[in-house]
């Protein structure tokens, strides 16, 4: 029987080639943050902990109230975390500036019921006091101030009350998160101009005075003048910890140096301020220690 002829095999068709696949949905913008506050190792910490999230990115840092307005203005952020105190524009002379451009977090070491209050009233979404968060209540505060949603501290939420117990009426709906208190009638202070970038600079120092004055107390007490010390700048911020009523440890664990540092700071401090209890150096750092011919004014 002849052979049959050789056909070369004939190559199968592929399969239908199904639809092409959709394109990867785009990932979700980051919640993009400015943090302002003078101190860099607070800076550098919280730049740290809050780009370590996945769905959060700092895009700029600022030193005080001046930076931290045009830093905002630049970068149009989601929230911005922001000090009280800070030198040359602070916290609270910035922030009536800032609320109108992104929502704003007080992130502070100040736990006073007036600056507390002040905050509030001028605009802040929420206000935290250094040493009674933790880093996971930190980074939900952040995101819930994207969404409106407001968050106190301990210490912000009972100063808060104990400046509306003293006879404030309510004219607002009542604060979120169960607070139940309201913001006071006083009226705003004057709204100043500040320049954008091209613009003749007015300083922004010139708005209010410094925080702690009468301008926010509604006091008539001149401030001390605690420069007559001559306190290095970690002495200050150790003795305004100090002066906020924390404990050795608290201000250890908040400027992340030991304990045993923190002791010889205060040490130093104590000399300085010719004082020899902790009372005693914080009457003298807030100015309420009766005169004494004797000793340094």
């Amino acid at each position: 029987m002849p052979d049959a002829p050789f056909e070369p095999a004939r190559r199968r068709p592929h399969p239908a080639a199904g639809p092409p696949a959709l394109p990867s949905a785009p990932p979700e913008a980051r919640l993009r943050v400015v943090v302002a506050d003078d101190n860099p190792v607070v800076r550098a910490g919280l730049g740290v902990l809050l780009s370590g999230r996945a769905d959060i990115q700092v895009v700029a840092e600022a030193a005080d109230g001046r930076e931290a307005y045009e830093k905002t203005l630049h970068h149009r952020p989601d929230v911005v975390l922001l000090d009280v105190r800070m030198p040359g524009v602070d916290g609270i002379s910035a922030l009536p500036h800032l609320v109108g451009i992104a929502p704003v977090l007080m992130l502070t070491y100040s736990r006073e019921s007036e600056i507390v209050h002040e905050a509030l009233r001028l605009g802040a979404g929420g206000y935290l006091v250094h040493g009674e968060f933790t880093a996971d209540q930190l980074v939900q505060a952040v995101r819930d101030t994207r969404n409106g949603r407001a968050n106190f501290t301990a210490t912000a939420a009972d100063a808060l009350l104990a400046h509306m117990r003293h006879g404030t009426a309510p004219d607002r709906a009542p604060l979120p998160d169960g607070l139940g208190a309201a913001l006071t009638t006083a009226p705003p202070p004057p709204v100043h101009h500040l320049p954008r970038p091209g613009e003749p600079s007015e300083s922004l120092s010139q708005l209010q005075p410094p925080v702690g004055q009468s301008s926010v107390t509604g006091g008539s007490v001149s401030p001390p003048n605690r420069q007559q010390y001559g306190l290095s700048s970690r002495e200050v911020e150790v003795m305004d910890l100090i002066a906020s009523g924390m404990s050795n440890q608290q201000i250890a664990a908040t400027c992340f140096i030991s304990e045993k540092t923190v002791k010889n700071h205060i040490n130093r401090i104590f000399t300085k301020l010719h004082s020899t209890t902790r009372s005693e150096a914080i009457a003298r750092w807030l100015g309420t220690a009766p005169r004494d011919p004797g000793r340094h004014p």
